[in-house]
């Protein structure tokens, strides 16, 4: 897998689409890392100055994040396949731990789908400007550092709840301010339910499908009327965030146990710190 992200590095270099590999790059592994993607795609064109429309629109951000969701799909695969055999236990007393994660599921979307389309347009309108993404990572640092130190681990996924499920749908739907970060937010909500390190990022992964599906369908029409020109900047974002998003994925489920989520903290605050010595040095 490393050596197909190198070979797409080459590539970008030949066709001139390095800003495309480095935006699809960044989203794939941002949307898995507790360090906010949606920051990562607005402050990366800002810090590089890139003027591009198509890398400042949303309808690029929605078409990396179909990357991300294709690296969700395939890497989970044996997972998807589970909980569709889990199905029929829906109506079975006791639930089966496949259809009790199905269930889970669905209700922790649930919070972020209403609040998504209820304030999308007020977060668009009002929360991307670069000093207050920095404001929020560095308060999220806080809260996944927390979260992580006192966290337990006493929980399997298997026996998740549904009141938990819905604990962490509503920690998923803070992830609509940029900087929050979904995968941050909802594993931290579950090292504080008492899930260790591996079930919260599993769960995390798992509940990142629905949402970034429906999102990408909202937006569908949008990504087929790219003009000609962009097309190829777009599908090779898309292309790059899957492969890095399957690379990232794999990576962060191996070492999530051993290295937890401080280090992630730290990087927070030093993007956090960079962007506001930058925005004051433009002035």
């Amino acid at each position: 897998m490393a050596v197909l992200v190198l070979v797409l590095a080459g590539v970008a270099v030949a066709l001139g689409q390095t800003s495309a590999f480095v935006m699809g790059a960044f989203q794939g592994v941002t949307e898995f890392l507790p360090i906010s993607s949606s920051a990562h795609l607005i402050l990366i064109p800002w810090l590089f100055d890139w003027r591009e429309p198509l890398l400042n629109s949303l309808t690029f951000d929605v078409g990396l994040h179909l990357g991300t969701l294709v690296a969700v799909l395939v890497y989970f695969w044996g997972d998807w396949m589970m909980l569709l055999r889990a199905i029929p236990g829906l109506v079975r007393d006791p639930q089966t731990p496949g259809s009790r994660l199905i269930i889970a599921v669905v209700l922790g979307t649930i919070p972020a789908a209403i609040l998504g389309v209820l304030f999308q347009d007020v977060v668009e309108a009002g929360l991307r400007q670069p000093v207050q993404i920095a404001a929020v990572l560095a308060v999220m640092g806080v809260v996944i550092a927390y979260a992580d130190r006192i966290g337990t681990t006493e929980r399997v996924l298997e026996r998740i709840t549904w009141r938990d499920a819905l604990y962490i749908g509503v920690a998923q739907a803070c992830a609509l301010i940029p900087g929050v970060s979904r995968s941050g937010s909802t594993m931290s909500a579950g090292r504080l339910l008492g899930y260790d390190r591996a079930a919260a990022a599993r769960f995390a992964f798992l509940l990142s499908m629905p949402i970034t599906l429906a999102a990408v369908l909202v937006k569908m029409d949008d990504l087929l009327l790219v003009p000609a020109a962009d097309q190829l900047t777009l599908v090779f974002g898309v292309v790059t965030a899957a492969v890095v998003g399957m690379f990232v994925i794999d990576v962060l489920l191996r070492v999530i146990r051993r290295i937890g989520m401080m280090w992630f903290a730290y990087y927070r605050w030093v993007v956090a710190i960079v962007v506001i010595i930058v925005w004051y040095v433009r002035g």
